[in-house]
Parts: C-alpha cells; structure tokens; sequence
C-alpha cells in the first residue's frame, strides 16, 4: 500500500501541472479583460501602465510560471513564517487579485470558514442521512420505507438547489418568518444567542444541500446493497448461522460501501469549493460565490488558483478513495 500511494503521489505532479497548464491557457484564450471596467476617460498611456502593474505585458508562459513558483514556493514559504514567525519570503512577491489588489490567499483564507460551516456541515448531514436510508432501503426492498425513500429521493435529485432554495426563502424566509433568507457573514458566536442565530441561518442552505447530497448517495447505497445481497457469500454466511444483523453489517454493507466511498470521496472537493449556486441564492460570502464574482471580473489570478486547488482536492481524494478500498475489501492489493 505504501508503495502504490508513493507512485500514485508521484503520478500525480505532471498531472497537476498539465492541468495548471490547460486552466491557464483556457483562461488565457477566454473572451475578457480584466481592464474592461476602466471608464473610457482613462488615456490609454494609463491604461497601458496599469496593464503593466498587473503583470499582463509580459508573454504568457513568463506569467504561467511566475504563477507556478508563487503557488508552490512563495505561498507556502509564507504561511510558514506566517506561522513560524520566520522571515523566508520577505521580499517575494505573492498572488495578488487583479479584483481586491489582495494576496489571492489571504481573501481565500477569508471564505473558508463559511464554505466549511455551511456546506461542509450539510455535506456530512447527507452522508449520515443517506447511508442508513439505503441500508434500510434495500433490505426491506419495496417496503413503505423504501417506496417513501425512493420518492424522496427523487424529489431532492432532479430538483436543482436554487429552486428548492427560493422554495424554502418563500415559505419559511417570507411566510412563516422563521429563518432568516439572507446569511449574515458578519455574524460572529460569542454566546447563546449569537449561536442560536448562527443554527437558524444555516438551517434552509444546509437542508437544501443536504437533500441533494443524500438523494445521490442513498440511490448508490441501496443498489451498491441489493447487489451484495444476493450473492452467494450472504446466503453461505446464514447458512452457517450467523445472525442477520452480522450478516447484513458486517459482510454485506462492508463490501457495499466499497463504490459507495467513490461518490462520497469525489463529492468532498465540491465541499471545499462551495455550492455556488446555493450560495448565490442564500447570499453566502463563501468560496463558490467569490469564484463567480472573479470569473465576472476577469480576475485571473483568483480563478486559476481557486480552480487548481479544486484541481489538487480531486486528486487528493481519488487517493484516498483507492486507500481506503484496500481497507474494506482484503482482496484489493496494490502492491
């Protein structure tokens, strides 16, 4: 195992770094200039030397790998003194927004909290939902639970979040009044009540987000079940006399999470890169939404380095997927 995750982690850097490559040139050819909101009024001589500020008169592989050494040398150089209270990178230059003029690091840094709080939270809620729900599901197939499961499960599939969203802001938000509609980013828990406020304006984007992630993961729990179900190993095991509580926890769901940890490993990049759409919708100042607003300003910087990031999660957790594969199943070896 030790040796296939030395090999896959070194597989790894050439194909981050192509992926770095094809961002930055899709950027580089996208339509837009980050110099497009500049009034008309501005001469251009000025318009040329704040190009010039921004980095955009150099060739673009000059730019591309300025931005590969501020990524992986400068940037992590710095949360290191940042941390260490060390002086490495004084002097260098960092990422820096075309939007805000910020190091693109710190305004992420800034977003991380409320992505993690909202759609990391609702995230977990899917998964602790969705898995007994399948297990349920599929051993008592075409039972009230599962006909109900299955309908639900339906609704929170094929409905997109923004309309459930505007669905619960019209009954709960307007109507009923319970919940606050817009998320209040500003809010910070010091007592009882900040807290109380803080579970009530998470509670419709979390709900929202939730029943999506759990509709998905249910559906692939209860077939990943069924077809466990019916092998010959589950019917050798209670022909042996094992209990069907051991038979279906232990032999049957260890082998059913095995796909199952697929979806859930892959869905865990989207935590980190927030639900931009529920965001848009509950005015979530989360990461999702700031890769919209970059992407509307032309801000290149922001962009690349958010959707790398992405980039390296999916990596990260295809990984871990493939470790923990070996876990479950003793009959996967990979070395």
């Amino acid at each position: 195992m030790l040796t296939f995750t030395i090999r896959r982690l070194l597989l790894a850097i050439p194909t981050l770094l192509f992926i770095s490559l094809v961002i930055f040139l899709l950027l580089e050819a996208s339509p837009g200039d980050p110099l497009g909101d500049v009034p008309l009024t501005v001469p251009p001589e000025v318009k040329e030397r704040m190009r010039e500020a921004l980095g955009l008169g150099s060739p673009w592989y000059v730019r591309y790998v300025l931005w590969l050494k501020q990524f992986f040398w400068v940037e992590p150089l710095y949360w290191f003194d940042h941390v260490f209270g060390t002086q490495f990178s004084a002097g260098m230059q960092r990422i820096i927004s075309f939007q805000s003029r910020s190091p693109v690091f710190d305004v992420i840094a800034q977003r991380v909290p409320q992505t993690l709080t909202v759609v990391g939270f609702s995230y977990l809620v899917g998964v602790l939902i969705a898995l007994p729900i399948g297990i349920i599901s599929a051993y008592k197939q075409y039972s009230w639970f599962d006909q109900l499961g299955t309908f639900v499960s339906m609704i929170g599939f094929s409905m997109p979040t923004f309309f459930t969203g505007v669905v619960l802001i019209i009954i709960f938000g307007v109507k009923l009044q319970w919940f606050p509609s817009v998320y209040d980013t500003t809010l910070v828990v010091r007592d009882w009540d900040s807290f109380w406020a803080q579970v009530r304006q998470m509670v419709m984007p979390v709900t929202v987000l939730a029943l999506y992630n759990a509709a998905q993961i249910s559906r692939f729990m209860r077939a990943s079940m069924l077809d466990n179900l019916g092998q010959d190993y589950v019917r050798t095991a209670r022909a042996k006399g094992l209990s069907e509580r051991t038979v279906v926890l232990k032999h049957v769901l260890r082998n059913s999470l095995i796909p199952v940890i697929t979806v859930i490993a892959l869905g865990l990049p989207a935590v980190f890169g927030g639900a931009i759409i529920t965001e848009q919708v509950f005015k979530v100042n989360g990461l999702g939404q700031l890769l919209i607003t970059a992407i509307h300003g032309n801000d290149i910087p922001m962009v690349l380095t958010l959707t790398f990031i992405f980039a390296i999660l999916i990596v990260l957790f295809t990984l871990i997927a493939d470790i923990l594969y070996g876990i479950l199943d003793p009959r996967i070896r990979y070395d």
